[in-house]
């Protein structure tokens, strides 16, 4: 066969569909036959994903992911991702699972499947113990900090009566300031951030009322349905028996939210 151009772009695109490789479905039966599972974690989003003195992983996700390994009677091996290559690592079969903070969202679950959820991040509106604010119009007359153009931003936007006044700053860390130096009784934050303002300032504030909410899912393979059906089990059982709720009041000092535990 004369071989032109149209005839090599068939080809080419023929042997790159040949060439294709599929995700890599972990086998639960493999895992509990090598006596480890490797786990993907990220180690720069703390409080869910750091490293300790000594440089091993640690944080919320760290303590979930042994506690897995844990159930499956295995031994847990970490192993470092990063928010663009978590997902790559686990269809390439670098790792068996990933408990990275994956916040579970459609898009994602075109190339993952997802547990039932174990882990949320919510924005809220925190602040001074000696305001009482239970909603958007308690915010009337009040100043509430926030990073601009951030989510937080929106949340308080979209809730915050007109005479209530909204100081937008750079970022997170020019709000907190804010708030710690007195200049705004309330701020729009997430519940991660919080937990560290709340290390520095201990009983100081509190959260008023929630804006927002995305649960996190532990990820596996397309396939791998022995093994997330496994996964699953651990998740509710882990939910029933209170580690959860003693994981997290460790990391962000408060309770499993109900958002976390009602959702499926």
């Amino acid at each position: 066969m004369k071989l032109n151009r149209r005839n090599f772009s068939a080809l080419a695109a023929a042997i790159c569909i040949g060439l294709a490789v599929p995700a890599a479905s972990a086998d639960i039966e493999a895992i509990e036959n090598a006596g480890a599972v490797k786990i993907g974690m990220l180690v720069d989003f703390p409080p869910f994903g750091i490293q300790d003195a000594s440089g091993n992983p640690d944080g919320y996700d760290a303590d979930v992911a042994k506690a897995l390994a844990e159930y499956l009677g295995v031994e847990p091996q970490i192993v470092p991702v990063t928010g663009p290559n978590r997902i790559p690592y686990l269809l390439s079969g670098q790792v068996d699972v990933l408990v990275a903070s994956l916040g579970i969202t459609e898009e994602r679950a075109e190339k993952v499947d997802f547990s039932n959820p174990y882990a949320g991040i919510s924005i809220a509106v925190y602040g001074d113990k000696t305001v009482e604010v239970a909603d958007g119009a308690g915010l009337s007359g009040q100043s509430i900090a926030v990073a601009r153009a951030s989510t937080q931003d929106t949340g308080v936007t979209g809730v915050a009566p007109d005479d209530a006044e909204i100081r937008r700053f750079d970022d997170d860390a020019s709000a907190v300031q804010a708030l710690m130096s007195g200049q705004v009784k309330l701020i729009g934050l997430s519940n991660v951030v919080f937990s560290q303002v709340g290390s520095v300032a201990g009983d100081r504030f509190d959260k008023k009322f929630d804006l927002s909410s995305q649960v996190q899912g532990i990820a596996v393979s397309p396939g791998s349905d022995a093994f997330l059906e496994k996964i699953n089990a651990f998740v509710d059982q882990a939910k029933s028996d209170g580690t959860l709720d003693e994981i997290h009041q460790k990391w962000l000092g408060e309770p499993l939210p109900d958002f976390v535990k009602s959702a499926e």
